[in-house]
């Protein structure tokens, strides 16, 4: 998305559940940067993690290009 690299990376828990997480990452070599937002929700298939990982990332990342245009 633009500039940042989104990515789901869902893990699963004991049980057999999922945790959704999502790494946001941008730049190139030296000067990349890397998130990873934890989510506590719990969800019941790898694909629903993922997707809610990745609206999470997208909203993160959208709300970062708002506060960057918004007058000091």
């Amino acid at each position: 998305m633009g500039r940042y690299r989104i990515a789901a990376c869902p893990r699963l828990l004991p049980g057999g559940r999922f945790a959704a997480q999502v790494s946001i990452a941008s730049g190139h070599g030296s000067a990349s940067t890397a998130r990873v937002m934890r989510f506590t929700n719990e969800f019941t298939t790898h694909d629903a993690a993922a997707d809610y990982a990745i609206a999470q990332g997208i909203d993160w990342v959208q709300e970062l290009a708002r506060q960057s245009v918004r007058p000091n």
